[in-house]
């Protein structure tokens, strides 16, 4: 009988549904449930007694096979295992004799090898009717498979190639490792003979009971019918208002109808109060659905975008920006990928203007879990960042300030010292205080010629020259020409698998140098400077170590300024020009010291030298 007839005879209604229930109960449960348990303990027992005696047949199989299994059989084969076809053959010609008398000994049983190496049949008795399966492989399904990786033996009832049979599988086991399966399998025709005959009993009871039910339900339904139509005409209302509530009605389907009224008011409560918390965001916030198409946006986002709320959902997201504009989106890649953005700055494009925008995007997921569209924040910083523009701008100013005003205080020293020692020899006839002065002027010239060499190789760096650099050797040579300045003791502690990077060794070299000086100028006496390596997976990091006197608290965002030294022969540009060169190698530089505590400088620098990428257009909103 067609579908539709049964929807004629059976109309699909709660009111149906319910009777239906009642029926089942009254007659038709207590009757399928006697009739499922004869049926399935019948079917249980038969099987259990087919699975016992298939496993024991298969058991003897495997005690044929021998302790030694497939090895041992093959060690008379010069190819071994090496020759898969001949493998395959040579084990089938000594194992088919032993499965053509199990299987000549139970008719009707199937039994065979199954070898997990060669991953193929060896052998199908009887023969004269498996003879072609032997070297298939059995299907990636097969449960075979699965007895082969577990080691636990299964029985399976299904069509396999006698057609429908129930198969004992029993894993082949060898020291401890599973090296195939043998099967063992029964034609289930009888088994499912007398579960027809069950099936055709519990059938029979079943539809009297379900007359009887129905006569039963028939008396019912009028009412009923009335009262289920109620709620099905009120709920189809509340799809378009939830604020129409459904009449009351009496009994238990009166509590539902209360139920239901209840949940629609705290549905539209709910509703109510997201509308509002949206309205009242400052951010504009757009949703999309599954397809690209708008399902939500609030009033910030009618404002940044200049559109309608009205006029654009339903319509696709992109409809939102100018035609010819050209966008990336992150909330339609969200919703493409499933990847989320966080506070990503792009542009916007209007037509008017292109506004800067900090965008976040997630998906939108049911209470199931399952993916239903997606949304994205979105929060103007246009205005922000001119601000931090001006702001960066005033901080060059006056960070080219305090530059100017530290080479006027660097210059100024000696030019005052040459002027006093000119002003003095002017005045003096001897030709003996003219040799006496006339070094210590040469020294304040070459301060001044010092000075201006460092000022121009810090204001005009040069860009790294990349080659590969053993890190290891290159500091061993700087501590070993740094030794030769002092007295201090320079201990290294370089890890030995330390591995080779791509750098410029002069700057590195330069750089390294310059921290070792500084640490021994700032240890008395018997201290110690420690030059230490260690690997951090894509970096590697140089730390020098020293137990000097230290950097007061308020001069270490200092120490990277240039000009500024704590040594009174200090120029203040070494470690100012360390940070330059860690800097061109998009490195990483840190500080940190305390009076009496010593000091601790360490670099991390990348193992593989990344020139730095052009910048690209940020995806939009």
């Amino acid at each position: 009988m067609r579908l539709l007839d049964l929807r004629r005879l059976i109309p699909v209604r709660t009111l149906r549904a319910r009777l239906m229930i009642t029926s089942l109960v009254v007659v038709a449960l207590p009757i399928a449930i006697v009739g499922l348990t004869l049926e399935r303990e019948g079917r249980q027992a038969l099987r259990s007694e087919k699975e016992d005696k298939l496993f024991a047949l298969a058991r003897v199989l495997d005690f044929e096979l021998g302790r030694g299994g497939y090895d041992a059989l093959l060690v008379d084969l010069p190819t071994g295992w090496d020759d898969r076809a001949a493998a395959i053959h040579h084990l089938n010609k000594k194992l088919a004799g032993i499965t053509d008398r199990v299987a000549d000994a139970a008719p009707g049983v199937g039994v065979g090898y199954y070898s997990r190496r060669l991953d193929a049949i060896v052998t199908y008795g009887p023969s004269r009717d498996h003879a072609d399966t032997v070297g298939l492989s059995i299907p990636a399904h097969h449960p075979g498979r699965d007895v082969m990786k577990t080691g636990r033996p299964r029985a399976e009832m299904g069509t396999l190639v006698r057609g429908p049979i129930l198969n004992a599988m029993l894993p082949i086991v060898r020291n401890d490792e599973t090296i195939g399966y043998i099967w063992s399998n029964e034609f289930s025709s009888a088994i499912e003979a007398q579960a027809s005959a069950i099936d055709a009993a519990v059938i029979f009871a079943s539809a009297i009971g379900l007359v009887v039910a129905f006569g039963i339900i028939s008396l019912m339904s009028r009412r009923l019918s009335r009262e289920v139509g109620v709620i099905v005409h009120g709920l189809a209302a509340m799809k378009r208002d939830l604020r129409r509530p459904i009449p009351p009605l009496r009994d238990e389907l009166g509590g539902i109808v209360e139920a239901i009224n209840g949940m629609a008011k705290a549905l539209d409560d709910a509703r109510s109060l997201n509308e509002n918390i949206l309205a009242s965001v400052a951010d504009a916030i757009v949703s999309v659905d599954l397809d690209g198409r708008v399902t939500a946006v609030n009033p910030a986002a009618e404002q940044l975008y200049g559109v309608q709320a009205g006029s654009v959902i339903g319509k696709p997201y992109r409809s939102l920006f100018p035609d010819d504009a050209t966008i990336d989106s992150a909330l339609l890649d969200t919703l493409e990928t499933g990847r989320g953005h966080t506070a990503v700055t792009i542009d916007l494009p209007r037509a008017d203007q292109t506004l800067r925008i900090n965008a976040t995007s997630s998906v939108l997921r049911d209470r199931d879990g399952q993916r239903i569209g997606a949304v994205v924040v979105l929060k103007d910083v246009s205005e922000r960042e001119r601000l931090m523009i001006q702001v960066m701008r005033a901080d060059r100013l006056a960070a080219l300030g305090e530059l100017t005003a530290g080479i006027a205080h660097e210059v100024r020293n000696p030019l005052t010292s040459i002027r006093g020692f000119i002003q003095y020899l002017d005045e003096c006839e001897s030709l003996e205080e003219w040799r006496a002065y006339g070094p210590l002027i040469i020294r304040q010239v070459d301060s001044l010629n010092h000075l201006v060499g460092e000022l121009l190789a810090f204001g005009r760096p040069q860009p790294p020259r990349i080659g590969k650099v053993d890190v290891a050797q290159l500091i061993k040579e700087m501590a070993f020409l740094a030794r030769g300045k002092s007295e201090a003791c320079i201990a290294l502690d370089c890890d030995g698998s330390f591995p080779t990077i791509e750098a410029d060794g002069e700057a590195l070299k330069q750089a390294l140098l310059n921290l070792i000086i500084n640490a021994i100028q700032a240890i008395p006496d018997g201290g110690t400077v420690t030059v230490s390596t260690r690997t951090e997976d894509d970096r590697v990091a140089i730390v020098v170590k020293d137990d000097g006197v230290g950097v007061a608290p308020e001069n270490l965002d200092k120490v990277f300024d240039p000009f500024f030294s704590t040594k009174p022969s200090g120029t203040g540009l070494g470690l100012a020009m360390v940070h330059r060169i860690v800097d061109a190698h998009d490195g990483v530089i840190t500080f940190d010291s305390a009076p009496g505590k010593g000091t601790v400088v360490e670099i991390r620098l990348p193992i593989v030298h990344r020139d730095q990428p052009h910048p690209q257009p940020e995806p939009v909103s």
